[in-house]
C-alpha cells in the first residue's frame, strides 16, 4: 500500500550540523519531527573537517607519505565508529559498520594507488574527497531507522548527472531531473526518507564528480527543484543571513527575508552562509529557500524567495565584503583601441575561469581596472602578460599594474534601485572616517554598489556604512 503524497520539505545539513554523535542525533530528531507534518528528503555534508582530511590524505599520499594517510584513515574510522557505537541500535550497527568498513577500504585503495604513481588526478580526487558525504549519509539514515523511521542512504551519483569538469562540475538538468524524480519519488511513495549525499554527482558514464567546495547547499536545491519541493531548508550554524559579517560588525542582525537576486549577490561577494550557485535551480519554480540554525531551531531564520520582502524602508539591506583581493589596471595608448584592450583582457579572464569582483573603465583614457581574488592573481597576470606581450615589449602600447592588499565592500538591496543619495551617504560615511575609496562600480541590476578600499580599512568601512544606514 502506497502512502499518499504530502508537500515535500528538503532539509540540507552542513558539516557542523553533523559534526559528532550528539549533533547527528539532533539532526535525526529535527528530521523525525518534521516528517510528522510533511514528507522529507534529506541532503547531508560530510562531518565537519572530514573533507579537508580526505584532501590532505590524497595530497600526502601522492608525495609518498604513507604514514600521513594511514593516520587520517585511523581518525576517519574512529570518528564514524564512535557515532555508530553511541547512537545506533545493535541491529543497525550490524548493517552499518560493514558499510563503513567498505568505505575505509575504498579510501585505502585510492591512497595506496596515489602513493604508487605519485599523482592524484582530478577524477580520483573527486572520488576520494566526497567519501565523507557517503559515510555521513550512511550514519544519518541508520540513526533514523534506529528511531523507528524508515530511511535509506542514497548516493547522489545515482541522481545528479554532470559534465566531466572534475572538481567543479556543472549539473546537466535535463538528465538530472528525471533520474532524481524516479529514484526519490519511489522512496517517497513508500514512506521512506531518502538521505542523499551532498557535494557529489556523476558524469553520464558514471564517473564520480564534485560540485565544488561547499557544493552540498547546491545539491540540496538541485534535489529540491527536481522534486518540485514546497520548501528547502538549509541548516547551518548561524541564525540566518545577516546584515553584515558579525565578526566585522557585532551589531549585525538577521534579515527575515531576501530575494533570490540579493542572495546571489551576497553569496558571490563572500557571504559564507550560501554556496554561490545554490539559488540557481529554484528560481524558475519560485521555491522558497530557508536558512536555519541547527543549534537554534526555534529561530525562524531567513527566507529567500522571488521577492525581497519589506524591511520597512527603501535602500541598503546588507553589506558584504571580500578582504583578500587585488586590483589589476590595464592601460593602453591611443594606438590600442579600448574595445581591443577589453576583449583581450576578458578573454584571458575567461580562459583562466577567474571571477572579476568589480570592473571600472575609462574608455577615453584606454584604462580598464578590475579586481580578482588573491588566489587568482598569479595565473591571471601571467595570462595577461602573454596576451599583451607584443604591445608591452615592442611599442609600449599597453601596461599592466597591480595594486595588492585590497578589499571589496558591497552594498546590496533590491530597494536601492531608484533611491537617490545612497552612494553619497555611503561615501560620506567613509570620508568621515578618513577611508580612501580606490575604485567604484555599480551593478547593472542596480541592486549593488561596490567599491575598493585598502584591506586594512575593511572592518572600519563596513562598520561605518552599517551604522550610516542603521542596519
Amino acid at each position: 500500500m502506497t502512502k499518499p503524497e504530502k508537500p515535500l520539505i528538503v532539509m540540507k545539513f552542513g558539516g557542523t550540523s553533523v559534526g559528532n554523535a550528539e549533533r547527528m542525533q539532533h539532526v535525526a530528531e529535527l528530521v523525525f519531527d518534521r516528517s510528522r507534518h510533511a514528507d522529507v528528503a534529506v541532503v547531508v555534508s560530510a562531518m565537519g573537517g572530514v573533507t579537508d582530511m580526505l584532501i590532505r590524505a590524497a595530497t600526502e599520499a601522492a608525495r609518498g607519505d604513507r604514514e600521513e594517510w594511514k593516520g587520517v584513515r585511523q581518525e576517519l574510522a574512529r570518528r564514524h565508529r564512535e557515532v555508530a557505537d553511541k547512537v545506533l541500535t545493535a541491529s543497525e550497527q550490524a548493517t552499518t559498520l560493514p558499510r563503513l568498513a567498505e568505505l575505509m577500504t575504498d579510501f585505502e585503495n585510492l591512497c595506496s594507488g596515489f602513493s604508487l604513481v605519485r599523482e592524484v588526478t582530478p577524477r580520483a580526487m573527486d572520488t576520494l574527497s566526497s567519501l565523507g558525504e557517503v559515510m555521513s549519509s550512511t550514519l544519518i539514515a541508520a540513526i533514523l531507522r534506529s528511531r523507528g523511521c524508515a530511511a535509506e542512504a542514497v548516493d547522489s551519483t545515482e541522481l545528479i548527472v554532470t559534465d566531466s569538469k572534475f572538481g567543479n562540475a556543472t549539473p546537466l538538468f535535463e538528465e538530472t531531473n528525471p533520474k532524481t524524480r524516479a529514484r526519490l519519488s519511489a522512496l517517497r511513495r513508500r514512506g521512506v526518507i531518502p538521505v542523499v549525499t551532498g557535494f557529489r554527482g556523476a558524469t553520464e558514464d558514471g564517473l564520480c564528480t564534485t560540485l565544488g567546495r561547499g557544493g552540498s547547499d547546491y545539491s540540496g536545491t538541485i534535489v529540491g527543484a527536481a522534486l518540485d519541493a514546497a520548501e528547502i531548508w538549509i541548516w547551518t550554524d548561524v541564525d540566518g543571513v545577516m546584515t553584515a559579517d558579525p565578526r566585522l560588525v557585532p551589531s549585525a542582525h538577521i534579515i527575515p527575508e531576501i530575494s533570490y537576486r540579493e542572495a546571489a549577490e551576497l553569496s558571490f561577494f563572500g557571504a559564507k552562509v550560501l554556496h554561490p550557485k545554490t539559488i540557481q535551480p529554484v528560481i524558475k519554480q519560485r521555491i522558497p529557500v530557508w536558512i536555519k540554525n541547527t543549534f537554534n531551531p526555534s529561530c525562524p531564520g531567513t527566507k529567500i524567495g522571488p521577492t525581497a520582502g519589506s524591511n520597512g524602508r527603501a535602500g541598503v539591506k546588507a553589506i558584504t565584503s571580500i578582504s583578500k583581493a587585488q586590483l589589476i589596471t590595464l592601460s593602453g595608448t591611443g594606438a590600442l583601441a579600448f574595445a581591443t584592450l577589453a576583449a583581450k583582457a576578458f578573454g584571458a579572464l575567461g580562459v583562466e575561469e577567474a571571477d572579476t569582483l568589480m570592473v571600472t573603465q575609462s574608455s577615453a583614457d584606454n584604462v580598464l581596472c578590475f579586481a580578482v581574488h588573491d588566489a587568482d592573481l598569479k595565473r591571471v597576470k601571467a595570462h595577461l602578460e602573454r596576451v599583451f606581450e607584443l604591445e608591452m615589449l615592442h611599442d609600449q602600447r599597453a601596461s599592466i599594474e597591480v595594486m595588492p592588499h585590497v578589499a571589496i565592500v558591497v552594498l546590496i538591496g533590491e530597494n536601492m534601485k531608484g533611491t537617490p543619495g545612497l552612494a553619497g551617504r555611503a561615501f560620506s560615511a567613509l570620508g568621515r572616517r578618513g577611508i580612501n575609496i580606490i575604485a567604484i562600480a555599480q551593478g547593472s541590476s542596480e541592486i549593488s554598489i561596490s567599491f575598493a578600499v585598502k584591506a586594512v580599512d575593511v572592518k572600519e568601512a563596513v562598520e561605518a556604512i552599517h551604522g550610516e544606514f542603521q542596519l
